[in-house]
């Protein structure tokens, strides 16, 4: 008995439900979220290194002030100048839910979990970043200005 029920709790833990509770709690005003994901704000070096990595996806759809890279993508808006055009809190609300100001976004959501249809099994009840890193690209996309 003592063995199913661990077992049960093992498998309660692991589960998309129980990983998307470990997510940081935030609150949506209006266009943004106001509170740091972590609660200190970010570090926009570190987020410039993640958003020119191609495995945080950021530069397969926009272009950036990267000179270094090579093949930045042109579907989505253009880096440059965005903490001119949006604000922080706009910033961390596009980067951890694009699809509540956009339904038909195709960027993904970054700090979301729940009902999500096309992850991977590997993937299910993981945030694409982790609240750090959301809150070091929002650092990083603050600091481009006009």
């Amino acid at each position: 008995m003592a063995k199913s029920l661990a077992i049960a709790c093992l498998v309660i833990l692991a589960s998309p439900v129980a990983m998307a509770q470990s997510l940081a709690n935030y609150a949506i005003s209006g266009d943004g979220i106001d509170q740091s994901l972590t609660g200190a704000p970010g570090d926009a070096t570190r987020g410039r290194a993640l958003v020119a990595e191609r495995s945080s996806t950021c530069i397969l759809c926009h272009s950036a002030p990267l000179p270094e890279v090579r093949f930045q993508g042109d579907l989505a808006p253009n880096l440059a100048g965005a903490g001119s055009r949006w604000s922080i809190a706009q910033l961390r609300l596009r980067l951890v839910d694009a699809s509540r100001l956009n339904p038909a976004t195709i960027m993904p959501s970054y700090y979301r979990v729940d009902g999500l249809e096309r992850v991977g099994h590997s993937s299910q009840g993981k945030p694409i970043l982790s609240a750090d890193q959301i809150e070091d690209i929002v650092a990083y996309l603050a600091s481009l200005r006009d």
